[in-house]
C-alpha cells in the first residue's frame, strides 16, 4: 500500500515526528535530539522565546530553521483571551501565522479546557490563523474543533509529560475515524512503543517533549521515536492480523502426510 503524505493546511512534511524545545539539558542536546528525530517540525513556547531583543542568544539559534518549521504554542495560557493574545504576539514577532493552541484548564492535571479551547479556535482561525488545538481524547470535543476550522487535532494520550502512553485507545480509533483532518496524539507519550501505538491507531502524527528531553540519553531516544513512528505508520498501512482468543496455527495440519 502506497503511503500518503503528511499535509496540514496544504503544507507536505517529511516527518510525522514533531518534537518540543523544552526541559532539554542544554540547547546543543536540544539540536542534537532535532537531528536525530528526522523532524522538520517542532513547537516553540512563544513565551519562552526573547521576542523584544533578538539580538540575544535564543533557543531559536539552536533550531536549523532551513530545514525545521516552527510551530509556535500557547503553553501556560489559562483563559481564551490570553491564549489568543499570545498567539497574536506570536505572529507579530514573525513566528509564525500557526499556532499549537493550548487553553489549560486544571493546573495539576494539566488538562484542556475545551469550551475556551473552541472559542478561541474560532476567534483565531478568522484571524487567519492555521491552529492546531491540543485537547482532551474527547470525540465530540474534536468534532467541535474541527467545525470551528482546526487544521488539525491533537488529542492527548495521557496527562502531559506523564509518560504513561495512550490511555484511552477506542477512544483514539473514534476520534481518526470521524476526523476529515489530520489526527496528532499529542502528550503522554513516555518510549517509542506508546509512539508506535499512537501509529498503528491510524495517527497522521506524534508530538511530543518530555518522552525525549526526559530521556536518560535524550539523543538516542530521539532516534528511536524516529524509528517508533516510521514502524508504527508502516504496520498500520500493512494493516494487523484480527485478534482472537485462541491459536491458529502457523502451518496448516491440512493436507500433512498421516492426517
Amino acid at each position: 500500500m502506497t503511503d500518503t503524505s503528511f499535509v496540514i493546511a496544504g503544507r507536505t512534511f517529511t516527518s510525522r515526528l514533531i518534537v518540543g524545545t523544552g526541559k532539554y539539558p542544554s540547547h546543543q542536546v536540544m539540536r542534537d535530539c532535532h537531528t536525530a528525530s528526522g523532524a522538520d517540525m517542532v513547537t516553540v513556547a512563544v513565551r519562552r522565546v526573547n521576542i523584544s531583543d533578538r539580538s540575544r542568544e535564543s533557543l531559536l539559534d539552536y533550531v536549523d530553521t532551513d530545514r525545521i518549521f516552527i510551530l509556535p504554542n500557547t503553553a501556560g495560557c489559562y483563559s481564551a483571551e490570553e491564549a489568543i493574545r499570545t498567539a497574536r504576539l506570536g505572529r507579530e514577532a514573525g513566528l509564525s501565522n500557526w499556532v499549537k493552541l493550548e487553553v489549560i484548564g486544571d493546573e495539576r492535571t494539566l488538562f484542556p479546557d475545551n469550551e475556551a479551547l473552541i472559542e478561541a479556535t474560532r476567534i483565531l482561525v478568522a484571524e487567519g490563523f492555521v491552529v492546531l488545538p491540543y485537547t482532551n481524547d474527547d470525540p465530540i470535543a474534536c468534532r467541535k474543533l474541527e467545525e470551528a476550522g482546526a487544521a488539525a487535532v491533537m488529542p492527548l494520550g495521557a496527562p502531559i509529560g506523564s509518560g504513561l502512553g495512550i490511555q484511552n485507545v477506542n477512544n483514539m480509533r473514534i476520534i481518526r475515524e470521524f476526523s476529515k483532518v489530520p489526527v496528532i496524539v499529542d502528550a503522554g507519550v513516555g518510549t517509542a512503543s506508546d509512539a508506535a501505538l499512537a501509529m498503528e491507531l491510524g495517527a497522521d502524527g506524534v508530538l511530543m517533549n518530555t518522552a525525549i528531553a526526559g530521556a536518560q540519553f535524550p539523543v538516542q531516544m530521539a532516534e528511536a521515536m524516529k524509528h517508533a513512528v516510521i514502524a508504527g505508520r508502516q504496520a498500520f498501512l500493512a494493516g494487523r492480523i484480527p485478534k482472537k482468543a485462541y491459536a491458529t496455527a502457523s502451518s496448516p495440519v491440512e493436507g500433512m502426510v498421516g492426517r
